[in-house]
This record gives structure tokens, C-alpha cells and sequence, in this order.
């Protein structure tokens, strides 16, 4: 595999992109406009990861099956003091079985976590 792509489905695109695209530097490499209007947006992160952002609209006309299947992500920073400290609504850091992490919300509440790299 060359890389991994994250679907995540979202009710305001923009707004969540612009969050990824601020606090974590990440870069678009696509933008494709959807049937209903709507624009999928795809940010890359290092290391192969892709995060792809459909509007929740566009899944439950589309397909429906896979709306509410947030997956739990965990990326893994070496700025992760930097993040914690920048991250709004970041949780305590804690021990995960050995691994200093955290967990914090994007614009819509939807939670993730940073583990120390």
C-alpha cells in the first residue's frame, strides 16, 4: 500500500477543513464538486494519509449505510506538547497502555487523539 485514505463525514466541510488545515498544516490535494452541490475535499497529511471530507447531506442521499460510522483515529505527533497546548477542548493527557495521549474535538465534536511519537 502507498497510502490511506480517512473518509470522515461532516455537516460543515468547510469549516472542519479549515480546522485541519490550520493546526495541522495540512494541504489539499483535491477538491471534487458532488452531484448534490456539495464539494468533497481531500487534505494530506506526511506519511501517506489522506483525510477526505463529504458533507453529511451527500452521505445520507447517496450512501446512507455508511453515515455514522465516525472511526476512532489516533495520529502520532512529535509536537505533541506543542498540539496539546494549542488544541482547544484538548483532554488531559493520559497514559494509553504506555502511550502519553490525548484527545481533542474538531469544530463539530467529533473527537481524536494524539499519541507522543
Amino acid at each position: 500500500m502507498q497510502k490511506t485514505r480517512v473518509m470522515l463525514y461532516v455537516d460543515n466541510v468547510a469549516t472542519v477543513v479549515k480546522f485541519w488545515r490550520e493546526n495541522f498544516e495540512m494541504t489539499t490535494v483535491a477538491e471534487s464538486p458532488l452531484p448534490d452541490g456539495s464539494t468533497n475535499v481531500v487534505l494530506a497529511m506526511p506519511f501517506g494519509v489522506e483525510l477526505s471530507f463529504f458533507s453529511n447531506e451527500f452521505i445520507k442521499k447517496y450512501s446512507p449505510e455508511v453515515l455514522g460510522n465516525q472511526p476512532s483515529i489516533m495520529f502520532f505527533s512529535d509536537d505533541f506538547e506543542g498540539l496539546h497546548d494549542r488544541l482547544a477542548g484538548a483532554t488531559p493527557i493520559s497514559d494509553d497502555n504506555g502511550q502519553p495521549a490525548f484527545g481533542f474535538p474538531d469544530p463539530e465534536g467529533h473527537y481524536f487523539a494524539i499519541g507522543k511519537a
